[in-house]
């Protein structure tokens, strides 16, 4: 099983899987969207099928303050609609998956600005940035899902 990383951006869509053994996040693409996200729904449900993904990492971008603001509500929205079309294929038998995964959100504040650094550290050009930004965002969103879940473990294993 693996995980899905996904930031939402508004000319694409960045994406990240992670290993079997849920440590690494690494870059599988971008999906163009021109503008609406929604439009890659049925080709992230396609990878979802493909890659037998248990979870699915939706990066929520959320204001510094904490707060929700519209892109937060599009992100809701564009999960939402996953996990409807999700669970009607499923139902149909449109698609072959032993179990629907889990769709979730996570915190991806500043995530874009720290896909930019790294990408900058690695000596790749800022006119490539644009085409790899939103993969890297997905990285970095699926990343602190699976330290979380990492660090949750290992806590878990101290408490006994």
């Amino acid at each position: 099983m693996v995980w899905l990383g996904v930031d939402l951006g508004e000319a694409r869509v960045g994406l990240a899987l992670s290993d079997p053994e849920l440590t690494f996040a690494h870059p599988i693409g971008n999906i163009t969207v021109h503008g609406n996200a929604m439009d890659a729904i049925e080709d992230v449900i396609d990878i979802i099928e493909r890659e037998q993904v248990g979870r699915v990492i939706v990066g929520v971008p959320l204001l510094l303050s904490g707060k929700q603001g519209g892109s937060a509500h599009k992100a809701q929205h564009w999960m939402r609609e996953l996990m409807s079309r999700l669970l009607e294929y499923k139902h149909t038998g449109q698609i072959k998956l032993d179990d629907v995964p889990i769709v979730e959100l996570q915190d991806e504040r500043l995530t874009t600005v720290t896909a930019h650094r790294q990408l900058s550290d690695t000596l790749i050009s800022t006119r490539e940035h644009r085409s790899m930004v939103d993969q890297q965002s997905a990285v970095l969103i699926l990343q602190s899902a699976l330290d979380a879940r990492q660090a949750g473990a290992m806590s878990n294993n101290d408490a006994g």
